[in-house]
């Protein structure tokens, strides 16, 4: 039986959240080193408007750094990947289903 392709590129994704991950730079991302050129950066909020359920790529509870960020990355990868699944397959429904005959 044929994989999907939808099955490679899932696991291409989940590939490069545990195996890359781990490894990306602990350094300001391009705005926050654009904010630091720039002298504003003192001006954010210390408290986020939205709670992150992940704060800075880390999993609650997993002491090891590159462990927790691998498994931050795994379940984010997870997340996005069902959420984009099912909204193509309800797209997949509305367009495919029978339509009304219209020549009334």
């Amino acid at each position: 039986m044929r994989a999907r392709p939808w099955l490679w590129i899932l696991a291409a994704a989940l590939a490069v959240a545990v195996l890359l991950a781990p490894f990306a730079s602990s350094w300001p991302d391009g705005l926050e080193k654009v904010a630091e050129a720039l002298g504003f950066a003192s001006r954010a909020q210390a408290e986020p408007a939205v709670a992150s359920p992940l704060p800075d790529y880390q999993m609650p509870g997993i002491t090891h750094p590159g462990l927790s960020t691998a498994l931050a990355g795994v379940l984010g990868t997870m997340l996005v990947f069902v959420v984009v699944y099912a909204a193509a397959r309800l797209v997949t429904a509305l367009t495919t289903r029978p339509h009304a005959d219209s020549s009334r």
